[in-house]
């Protein structure tokens, strides 16, 4: 079983003289001396560097407190995740499923041995509670591919203690940097271990601004693939949001190569769009339904108790389990699945080989805008298409499709926004909240037939029906004031983009 703990810290150079005093800094009552820790890692990584290019490290580590295998992965700067497994003879699977959307099927191998004899203190408060661990390390590596270069150094590392405030790092860095230390040029030991083992390495030339129309949508392309990949760890360890956030990325893919059909042939796209869908579909197996269940509970939370008649949470909970139809194994088979890795595999070769027409080489004052123009124009008909029905299940239809409309409008606007400026920008914000508004509307929708449902069973079984009914009518409510509102909202929208 793998532990995850936030990892806080700040590296500095050190030209071997020690750890400055720190009994001055604000705060700290008393630096304890906790010894010399000697600490042997091996960090694993592809032969092509790939975990390295996304500052991911995994290492095997003796010595120490912490022994065992070490995965970590950025967050900010100064701030990695850290997910622990005990000591083992290969990369426990606990780990390397959650580098498979970037290792693939390549081998991990190990690349760099690090010894370091670390020099460590306690900073502690008047109460003898831990502020942070601050450590002089002497590090020895050896590159264990390409040739096995070597180097050393000794660098000054701060790491907060859990639960503890960033600011204090602040203060203790003052009182570094008022003796003479500064920050280290690399991130981590690994960065520069393999910068000065091994061989020369050309920099990454920065991506060239955008000047194209086929530019600027390859920007947002990319953007997503990468958002899909990265967010693949966070979806595997069920991260807070991260399954809504990697399906936002895959429709916002799908719908850059549906608005900018005249950039990228869809005859490519649309196959690669299919499986987009599928990828969404099993993301949302159960999160659609977890969203519906919430609502209805936090509607039944709001009636007094006198009007919950029946055991009516009870069939809630009976309702809602029954119609789950996945689980978390379900998600990582699919994650590990061959059909999930081609597609990664083609959206890379996507990427690096785009299908791009004619219309890509254009300039993105005309080509994008054009295509943001078409997108709003159908949102604009079915909005107005909406509000002339009588309220019923037409109405409710058009509705969904015009809010299906707004957020492809919106996502082609996101790409379009480098291009274009605040007029896309502010058409972005506009889509967003007439997408909240059609999506409230929809969700009343849902809700209603989910309580149709409910009601009946309950018939069924003898119970009664009226705190369904009662919902019913409330939500019926909801969904006339969303209704009435949409007209007022699209008479100030519907000017259009202004480019």
């Amino acid at each position: 079983m793998a532990d995850t703990k936030r990892e806080i810290e700040r590296k500095y150079e050190s030209d071997e003289s020690g750890l400055p005093d720190l009994t001055g800094v604000a705060g700290v009552t008393a630096v304890i001396d906790k010894g010399v820790a000697h600490l042997d890692a091996t960090y694993y990584d592809t032969r092509d560097e790939r975990l390295a290019a996304s500052s991911i490290t995994l290492r095997r580590r003796t010595g120490g407190s912490d022994a065992g295998w070490h995965l970590k992965f950025p967050v900010a700067p100064g701030v990695r995740d850290e997910i622990q497994a005990p000591l083992s003879d290969t990369v426990p699977r606990t780990l390397s499923g959650l580098l498979r959307s970037r290792v693939r099927d390549a081998e991990l191998v190990p690349v760099v041995r690090l010894r370091s004899d670390r020099d460590v203190r306690h900073l502690v408060d008047a109460e003898g509670g831990l502020l942070a661990e601050a450590s002089v390390d002497a590090v020895h590596a050896e590159r264990l591919t390409d040739g096995g270069g070597t180097a050393q150094w000794t660098e000054i590392e701060v790491e907060l203690a859990d639960g503890g405030d960033v600011a204090f790092l602040d203060k203790v860095e003052k009182r570094l940097r008022k003796a003479g230390v500064r920050p280290s040029g690399s991130a981590s030991k690994l960065a520069r271990a393999l910068a000065e083992t091994g061989p020369k390495r050309k920099k990454r030339k920065p991506a060239p601004d955008p000047v194209t129309a086929g530019d600027h949508v390859l920007a947002y392309v990319r953007a997503q693939r990468d958002a899909i990949v990265e967010l693949d760890p966070a979806v595997r360890r069920d991260v807070y949001d991260s399954v809504h956030r990697m399906r936002v990325a895959t429709r916002r893919m799908r719908s850059a190569f549906r608005s900018y059909g005249k950039v990228l042939d869809r005859t490519v796209t649309d196959p690669i769009g299919e499986e987009l869908k599928w990828l969404a579909g099993e993301l949302g197996v159960d999160r659609d339904q977890e969203v519906l269940t919430e609502r209805l509970a936090a509607a039944l939370d709001e009636l007094p108790r006198a009007l919950l008649l029946g055991p009516v949470r009870t069939r809630l909970r009976t309702w809602s389990h029954a119609r789950r139809g996945g689980s978390r194994r379900r998600l990582i088979a699919v994650l590990d699945g061959k059909r999930y890795l081609e597609l990664l595999g083609t959206l890379d070769a996507l990427v690096a080989d785009p299908p791009l027409l004619e219309g890509a080489g254009g300039k993105p004052e005309k080509v994008v805008a054009k295509a943001v123009r078409k997108d709003f124009s159908k949102v604009s008909a079915l909005v107005e298409q909406a509000v002339e029905l009588p309220p019923g299940h037409d109405r409710d239809f058009a509705l969904h499709e015009a809010r299906k409309k707004a957020k492809r409008t919106r996502y082609a606007a996101e790409a379009a926004s480098p291009a274009l400026g605040d007029p896309a920008t502010g058409l972005v914000k506009s889509m967003k909240a007439l997408q909240s508004l059609l999506g409230d509307h929809q969700d009343s929708v849902m809700v209603r037939e989910a309580l149709r449902e409910l009601a009946q069973q309950a018939h069924g079984a003898g119970e009664s029906a009226f705190t369904y009914g009662l919902l019913y009518g409330r939500e019926e409510q909801r969904a006339a004031a969303v209704e009435a509102e949409v007209p007022g909202f699209w008479a100030g929208a519907k000017g259009g983009p202004d480019f």
